[in-house]
């Protein structure tokens, strides 16, 4: 548990979505794994429903457990202060373009995991790469802002490291 002076000074990020089942879940678990000592890290859609478990499989592949997280809607947010609120998907950057109390606004467009067509295996390699593409988003654009060398080191598929060579992935 954090003491709430460690909160204070830890910067606040909310990621939106629409309906916060997979994007902006796996973002918020990304975001607390990497750097959750400075940063708290929250998500909200525009409406509710559940975390997909394809989600929850593909970050359980790189030992993040999100199975607790649950889908919740941003009228529990509006009324409090972020240094960071970023849409993770076009419609919930329609739905809000501003949010109150956010001293940043960003829009990060992914394709939406849930709506992937094919085998199971198929639709869960469009939620490895989508988690894939928000790591990198997130460690280059919060995680490097205020970078530590105690962050935590995860090898990097293949296809990011290596650009599809058939070498080991290595630590970055």
């Amino acid at each position: 548990m954090v003491a709430a002076a460690e909160t204070e000074k830890r910067s606040r990020v909310l990621f939106l979505c629409t309906h916060n089942s997979a994007r902006s879940q796996m973002a918020e678990g990304l975001l607390r794994h990497l750097a959750g000592e400075r940063f708290e890290a929250h998500s909200a859609g525009t409406e509710a429903t559940l975390v997909r478990p394809l989600a929850i499989r593909a970050m359980e592949e790189i030992d993040i457990d999100i199975s607790g997280q649950e889908s919740k809607t941003l009228d529990g947010y509006l009324d409090q202060p972020f240094d960071y609120v970023i849409t993770v998907c076009d419609d919930a950057n329609e739905a809000c373009p501003v949010f109150p109390g956010a001293r940043n606004r960003l829009h990060w467009s992914f394709e939406d995991p849930s709506q992937a067509e094919g085998s199971e295996d198929e639709r869960l390699a469009v939620f490895r790469r989508v988690r894939d593409e928000i790591r990198v988003r997130i460690e280059r654009e919060l995680v490097k802002l205020r970078s530590s060398p105690e962050l935590p080191r995860i090898p990097l598929p293949r296809r990011w490291v290596n650009k599809g060579k058939e070498e080991e992935p290595r630590l970055l």
